[in-house]
């Protein structure tokens, strides 16, 4: 049974956030632990000062790699040897220095097959900058890292509602010269096989979202629609996907028609990501689809302006643990099933005797 579970590693974040908090809450619940083995990358000192300062109970093992991770235990991985101070809610270059040593650490694991997938708790993505990580976020440094040259897609989800974007962490003025029908369909197809592998969908059906105010209006507000938007749609259903829109997004959201879609494409970040948190901020999940890694994280940053005191709900990063097992198991499913495919099966029709037959034993019934 110990050998069946997936082994999920959790990479700290920044220490001076929220990400030690939900984490031991996560792992205060026993039932947790029959869904998978997991495995902080961290450090040991600094899990014990957020435990005792938070009154929490959760116990830990130190473990010295994922290979010694103990049976029906939260293990932590010590990560450094340096004395790192944990200040709450001070953003310091030496706490994103240690959450991007775990981060490494957890991606030399992964490499070496001792854990199966990662779950990130929130950075600071200003602190974490240094010569080896000079990227937006987690999404393009594990693209980088991990990718084998494919290309990263971010899902924001929750249940249902999934949520991805064309163009992620990039300024403003950036995006109407960034946004490409070459890229779209890129998305798109990234979007489809995501939500056909790893969210186990036959036939998903995804809703595309304008750039401009009222889907350009026909080129009145804008002429992305009619000559990248709609083309990059089009030729993407000639292949067989169904994808549909553009739609306006203040209506698309505001109407509820989101419900009727598997996946919803948005041209860029906060038009993706300001419905879904209104959504669903407290339980959502951020899965970088693409990739041959799986790796999810909370919806939510580090939360500076409630750390340390205790009140930060766990959901989404319970749920992100939640999607990380589903959606290994979907892909371990698929794999299966392309390794042993079913036998075509040939029938060599002579004559009518067969229909007959079947007509016979019908109108007998």
């Amino acid at each position: 049974m110990e050998n069946n579970k997936i082994k999920i590693g959790i990479t700290q974040g920044d220490i001076n956030g929220v990400g030690y908090e939900v984490i031991l809450k996560t792992f205060a619940e026993p039932a947790m632990m029959e869904l998978c083995t997991p495995i902080i990358y961290g450090s040991p000192k600094v899990a014990a000062y957020h435990r005792k300062s938070l009154d929490l109970s959760t116990s830990f093992s130190i473990v010295n790699s994922a290979s010694e991770a103990a049976f029906n235990k939260l293990s932590v991985v010590n990560c450094t040897d340096d004395e790192v101070k944990v200040e709450f809610a001070k953003p310091d270059v030496e706490a994103g220095k240690a959450a991007f040593v775990a981060l490494e650490k957890a991606i030399e694991e992964y490499k070496e097959g001792l854990i199966d997938a990662i779950v990130t708790a929130p950075i600071n993505k200003h602190t974490i900058q240094c010569e080896d990580f000079a990227f937006p976020g987690h999404t393009e440094y594990i693209e980088q890292r991990l990718g084998n040259g494919d290309k990263s897609l971010m899902i924001l989800m929750r249940d249902d509602l999934r949520v991805a974007l064309v163009t992620g962490h990039i300024p403003v003025k950036d995006i109407a010269s960034t946004i490409t029908k070459d890229l779209i369909e890129e998305k798109i197809s990234i979007l489809n096989k995501s939500l056909k592998v790893d969210f186990n969908i036959g036939a998903p059906r995804i809703a595309v979202l304008s750039l401009n105010p009222h889907a350009g209006d026909g080129g009145l507000i804008g002429t992305e629609e009619e000559e990248i938007i709609i083309p990059a749609i089009q030729e993407m259903v000639k292949k067989g996907v169904f994808c549909y829109g553009p739609y306006p997004a203040d209506g698309f959201m505001g109407s509820g028609n989101f419900a009727n879609f598997d996946g919803i494409l948005a041209m860029y970040h906060d038009q993706g990501l300001a419905p879904f948190k209104t959504l669903a901020m407290e339980d959502g999940v951020n899965y970088t689809a693409g990739l041959p890694i799986v790796r999810t994280s909370p919806a939510h940053g580090t939360a500076y302006d409630i750390a340390g005191k205790g009140i930060a709900n766990e959901d989404s990063f319970r749920q992100a643990i939640y999607v990380a097992i589903d959606v290994f198991r979907n892909r371990q499913q698929e794999k299966i099933a392309r390794t042993n495919p079913l036998r075509k099966q040939y029938y060599e029709k002579r004559d009518d005797s067969d229909k007959l037959k079947l007509d016979t034993i019908d109108s007998d019934l």
